[in-house]
C-alpha cells in the first residue's frame, strides 16, 4: 500500500492540491496513446487486427490464473466469499449502482463503442445472435474472473491467517494492491506477475482502441467529404490523441487519484449511464417506435426476434433504469475518497457539470433538430406517428403525407 500511494502515485494530501505531473506516468500514458493511434490509424481493418490480440490473448492469461488460482490451498474460502450472498447489502444503492456500471461497461451499453463498430458488418448480418452470443461470453468471462481473483485472495487469506473480508477490496485497490502481494506468495512470482499484468494492460488498451476508433468513426459519418480526404483522417486522428493525452496529465499528477474517482463517480458510471438508458430506450421505442426498430431487424436477419425484446424497450428498460435512479438519488450519499477523505464543495460541482455536460448533448442536439426541421413541433409529432405506418416509406412521403 505504502508503495502504490507513496512511489506510484506519490500521491498529495488532497485534489485542492494538485502537485506535480509524475513524469514517469506521464511516459506511460504517452505510450498508451501512441499504441492506440497506430492502430486505429489506418481505420476498422488496422483496429480489428490488432484487436485479435488485445481481445484474444487476455483469455489464455486468464485461463492461466484460473488453473493455477484453483489448485491453491485455501481456494474454497476465496470461492466461498465470492458466490455466498449477503442479503443486507441488497439496501445499499451503491451496490446496485456498482453492478449496473459494470454490466454497462462489460458490454459497452450507452457507450456507442459496439453500436459504431457495428455498422462495418454487412447489412444482413445476425445482429441478434452476435448479441446473444456476446452476453454468454462476457457473463461467462466475468463469473470465471471471479474464480481466478478469489480462489487467491483465498489462499492469501489462509497464507496470513486472517479472514478473507480484510485482504478482498474492490477498485484500483484490488488490481494493483491485493493481487500483486497474493502473487508473490505464489512460486514463481516474476510469471505469474507478469501474466496478469499483461492481461490487465492489453485489457485496457482493448478498451482504449475500440473507443477512439469509435469516435472516428463517428467524425468520418458526420464529415466523409472532409476526413475522407488524403491524409485528413490521420491529421485528426493525431489531434484528438494528442488532446487526450493533454488533458490526461492531470489524471497522472500528484492529485490524479482523487480526479480519477471524481470522473469515474460522475461521468462514467451512476446517473449517467443510467440516464443515457433512458434517453436511447424510450427514443427507440417510443419515438422511433419499437415495432419499426423490430421490422428493421426482421428485414436484416430474416426474422422477427422474440417480442419480449420489444416490451423490454418500451417499459422493462426504461423503468428499472428510472427507478434504479431515484433510489440512487433518494440514498445520495457524497464521494469520499478510500472512505476517509471528504472533497470540497468545488469538487462536486465539477463532477456534476462534467456529467451534465455530457447528458445535455441529448436534449441540445433535439431542439437543434427541432429548429431546423420543417414545420411546427406538433407537425413534427404527426410526422413520427404516421411514420410508424409507413414504415418503408422514406421521410419525404411522410412529411407529403401530413401536408
Amino acid at each position: 500500500l505504502e508503495f502504490w500511494q507513496r512511489r506510484v502515485l506519490n500521491i498529495s494530501s488532497g485534489i485542492e492540491n494538485l502537485g506535480t505531473i509524475q513524469w514517469d506516468l506521464s511516459l506511460c500514458h504517452l505510450l498508451a496513446w501512441v499504441i492506440c493511434y497506430f492502430c486505429v490509424w489506418k481505420g476498422v481493418r488496422s483496429t480489428g487486427k490488432a484487436t485479435y490480440f488485445t481481445a484474444t490473448f487476455p483469455f489464455v492469461l486468464l485461463i492461466m490464473l484460473f488453473v493455477r488460482g484453483m489448485t491453491l490451498p485455501g481456494a474454497f474460502h476465496g470461492i466461498k466469499y465470492y458466490l455466498y450472498p449477503n442479503p443486507e447489502r441488497l439496501a445499499d444503492p451503491l451496490v446496485w449502482m456498482d453492478a449496473g456500471t459494470q454490466i454497462f461497461y462489460s458490454y459497452a451499453i450507452c457507450l456507442g463503442c459496439l453500436t459504431t463498430l457495428g455498422s462495418y458488418n454487412k447489412y444482413n448480418n445476425n445482429c441478434y445472435r452476435d448479441s446473444f452470443y456476446l452476453c454468454l461470453l462476457n457473463s461467462a468471462t466475468s463469473f470465471m474472473s471471479g474464480f481466478a481473483i478469489f480462489s487467491v485472495l483465498g489462499y492469501m487469506s489462509q497464507k496470513q491467517g486472517v479472514d478473507i473480508a480484510t485482504v478482498a477490496e474492490s477498485g484500483p485497490g484490488l488490481v494493483f494492491i491485493v493481487y500483486p502481494q497474493a502473487v508473490t506468495l505464489l512460486p514463481w512470482p516474476q510469471v505469474w506477475s507478469v501474466c496478469f499484468f499483461a492481461m490487465i494492460i492489453l485489457l485496457g488498451i482493448d478498451g482504449q482502441v475500440s473507443c477512439l476508433e469509435s469516435i472516428m468513426t463517428s467524425l468520418t459519418d458526420v464529415f466523409p467529404s472532409h476526413l475522407r480526404k488524403g491524409y485528413h483522417r490521420e491529421l485528426y486522428l493525431m489531434l484528438i490523441c494528442a488532446l487526450c493525452y493533454l488533458f490526461g496529465l492531470l489524471l497522472v499528477s500528484q492529485a490524479g487519484a482523487y480526479i480519477l474517482q471524481i470522473f469515474d463517480h460522475y461521468v462514467c458510471s451512476g446517473p449517467t449511464l443510467l440516464l443515457m438508458a433512458i434517453f436511447q430506450s424510450v427514443t427507440i421505442g417510443w419515438i422511433y417506435g419499437a415495432d419499426r426498430f423490430y421490422t428493421n431487424i426482421e428485414d436484416m436477419i430474416g426474422y422477427r426476434p422474440l417480442s419480449l425484446i420489444k416490451y423490454c424497450w418500451l417499459y422493462a428498460t426504461p423503468l428499472i433504469c428510472s427507478g434504479t435512479l431515484i433510489f440512487l438519488l433518494l440514498r445520495y450519499t457524497p464521494l469520499k475518497f478510500n472512505n476517509t477523505y471528504v472533497y470540497p464543495w468545488w469538487a462536486y460541482c465539477i463532477g456534476w457539470f462534467l456529467a451534465l455536460s455530457s447528458l445535455s448533448m441529448v436534449p441540445v442536439t433535439m431542439i437543434y433538430k427541432l429548429a431546423k426541421g420543417r414545420g411546427s413541433l406538433w407537425q413534427v409529432s404527426d410526422v413520427v406517428s404516421l411514420s410508424h405506418r409507413y414504415l418503408s416509406g422514406s421521410l419525404d412521403s411522410v412529411y407529403s403525407a401530413v401536408n
